[in-house]
């Protein structure tokens, strides 16, 4: 198949061009889309400087790569949200607009923790935003957000909202986990935190043990959500944990995790490091996955600081026992 027939372009009702497996949207990492009740897409994800929190807002996943970018937030000169401003994501829930990103400190770049915007109106594009702070972890959490902590996304299930983030743990060389609880509202959780996954296979510790970077898609009562494992060059790959939408999201043992990744890089496709994914619908209501790749194996300097991670789309198909088809065939 060659390189055209693989990127086969779909032509949209707007009439523009949706290219799938291709950069969508340039030099942007841990892309997110939100579809909203009102029919508007809002995309955010983080920039190269990592300096601020960017949105953009359209009709179509296709007008998006085009649309206006605002920033929206920008970073603190010192303290707290001062650097490494990483993985925003925007939700509506508890019927208010909310984001959620992490940030370093100027005086101490990795010390990553989780943070909260709260818009003050309806409309999150033009609309004020206010910072909530750290996110508060629950009475009688004694671990939540002491260390290393990022990657925050959203589960809602049968009403209630689930907080996901990734957060290290250890001494030396740190683990990078995934962990799990409700939320009371959107910035404080109800529950103590629960251990999701760990780096247990060899695809997961390549550089780093890590996974990190959540997204979640339902399917006919299933939940899967995906995750990004090892570090952010051409070895990043995303695996896979699975749960009943009737099981109890705060039990480890209600997820089941996928023995190998369900995405990594294809030389033959020149996509390198597939990862931290998020998914939307189109306007016809097929399931896409947003995520972010490379385009060259050979990454100049630190992978983290190489701007040319770019926003990509897939097609998800369901197979016969209705679970995701992640293919970079069209």
């Amino acid at each position: 198949m060659t390189e055209m027939e693989r990127s086969i372009i779909i032509k949209m009702e707007n009439g523009k061009e949706l290219k799938y497996n291709e950069p969508w949207i340039l030099q942007r990492a841990d892309p997110y889309v939100y579809r909203h009740t009102d029919g508007w897409y809002y995309f955010t994800a983080s920039v190269p400087a990592y300096d601020c929190i960017i949105l953009r807002r359209a009709k179509s996943l296709a007008e998006l790569s085009e649309a206006e970018e605002k920033v929206i937030w920008r970073k603190h000169e010192s303290g707290p949200m001062s650097e490494h401003i990483w993985a925003p994501e925007i939700h509506f829930l508890f019927g208010k607009w909310y984001l959620y990103f992490a940030g370093g400190e100027k005086e101490n770049i990795w010390n990553i923790r989780p943070y909260v915007l709260e818009c003050q109106g309806n409309d999150p594009y033009e609309d004020v935003w206010e910072e909530k702070g750290k996110m508060q972890r629950a009475e009688g959490d004694e671990f939540s957000f002491e260390a290393f902590s990022l990657d925050a996304t959203i589960l809602e299930n049968k009403g209630e909202y689930y907080y996901i983030w990734a957060e290290k743990v250890g001494v030396g060389k740190q683990i990078s986990n995934l962990y799990i609880a409700k939320m009371e509202n959107g910035y404080t959780l109800n529950t103590v935190q629960v251990l999701l996954t760990t780096p247990d296979y060899d695809w997961e510790r390549i550089g780093f043990w890590v996974n990190e970077g959540p997204g979640i898609i339902k399917h006919n009562g299933k939940i899967f959500m995906t995750y990004s494992a090892s570090e952010t060059g051409v070895c990043y790959c995303i695996g896979m944990l699975t749960a009943d939408e009737n099981a109890d999201l705060l039990d480890p043992r209600s997820w089941d995790k996928e023995r190998f990744p369900v995405l990594r890089t294809d030389e033959t496709r020149e996509i390198y490091g597939p990862g931290h994914n998020s998914f939307t619908t189109d306007e016809e209501g097929n399931d896409i996955m947003v995520y972010h790749a490379r385009k060259e194996s050979v990454i100049e300097g630190d992978p983290l600081y190489n701007p040319n991670r770019h926003a990509m789309l897939m097609k998800i198909r369901w197979d016969e026992d209705g679970r995701p088809v992640f293919s970079y065939e069209d």
